[in-house]
């Protein structure tokens, strides 16, 4: 999959959440509706909210997720791992292989 636009990663550390944890559901992605910003004991993170029970303000995770993204240049050749069309994003791996979320915006998904 070639990268059509760069992708900068924000400097929040990546966070990580399994199934049975218990976390602080704050607002709504305006840019991405599909995420919420989650607060666990281990940090926070955008996390879409179907891997969450429908209680708030605090949800228990029904399914694993991982934050992490990937930085990316135009004109990179990433490996498509998993594709999230409900969230608009995929799951890739770059050359040197560093695994991580992008956008579908960023990528030639076609």
């Amino acid at each position: 999959m070639r990268v059509l636009t760069d992708h900068e990663i924000p400097e929040r550390a990546p966070f990580r959440i399994a199934p049975g944890d218990r976390v602080t559901v704050g607002e709504q992605d305006t840019e991405w509706p599909a995420f919420v910003m989650v607060m666990g004991l281990t940090g926070e993170g955008w996390v879409p909210s179907r891997h969450l029970s429908d209680e708030r303000p605090i949800a228990t995770v029904i399914s694993a997720y991982d934050t992490q993204e990937l930085p990316a240049s135009a004109g990179d050749v990433l490996a498509l791992l998993a594709d999230d069309p409900e969230s608009g994003w995929s799951w890739c791996r770059n050359a040197a292989g560093r695994g991580g979320w992008v956008p579908h915006r960023a990528l030639d998904v076609h």
